[in-house]
């Protein structure tokens, strides 16, 4: 199993940035929407940039958390939230060297994720890398690339099949899109 290093964080991003593109194929309304997202790739060969008002390590339960105005920064894709917790394993480990072997990240209080034209908004999210799945929550969670809009309450990713869930909670996944946006 390959060696899950904090820029993991930042597979978030790439979730949106992927997946407006992979349901702009359905103009439909439905409860649920399900889609294929295929190529989304790590940036593992570039720096992350971690900000928040304030960092505490716990190395005895190998938790860091961070809060206040938390921001995270790697390339194109930025992730923003009240709150982040990360949760680590691994002896000889710690998130200050940059080798934790991350186990699952915790983002809360208004998520909101960019990646160059795309965007997510919601109210908590993680991501969970043993079991490789990413899980965006909230009242409202919204996805959007220009003028096309995908809404739900949860939107779920499974990272080794890119296989890409939209759920409506009971009520109706909402999708408006911009014909003009389609590549020709």
């Amino acid at each position: 199993m390959k060696q899950r290093r904090l820029s993991s964080l930042m597979i978030a991003g790439l979730v949106v940035t992927t997946g407006c593109a992979a349901f702009a194929g359905s103009a439909a309304l439905a409860q649920t929407k399900t889609s294929q997202m295929a190529g989304m790739k790590l940036s593992n060969d570039q720096p992350i940039q971690i900000e928040s008002d304030a960092l505490e390590i716990r190395e005895q339960e190998k938790k860091a958390f961070f809060t206040g105005n938390v921001k995270v920064v790697q390339g194109t894709t930025t992730l923003q939230a009240g709150a982040m917790t990360v949760l680590y394993r691994g002896e000889g480990t710690t998130v200050t060297q940059g080798n934790a072997d991350i186990e699952k990240i915790d983002v809360t209080d208004k998520v909101f994720l960019q990646s160059e034209t795309q965007q997510a908004t919601a109210d908590k999210g993680y991501f969970d890398m043993s079991k490789q799945v990413f899980v965006l929550e909230g009242d409202k969670v919204v996805l959007s690339e220009g003028q096309n809009v995908f809404v739900g309450c949860k939107l779920t990713v499974h990272m080794e099949t890119g296989q890409a869930k939209l759920d409506s909670c009971g009520r109706r996944v909402q999708i408006q899109l911009d014909p003009k946006s389609q590549k020709q």
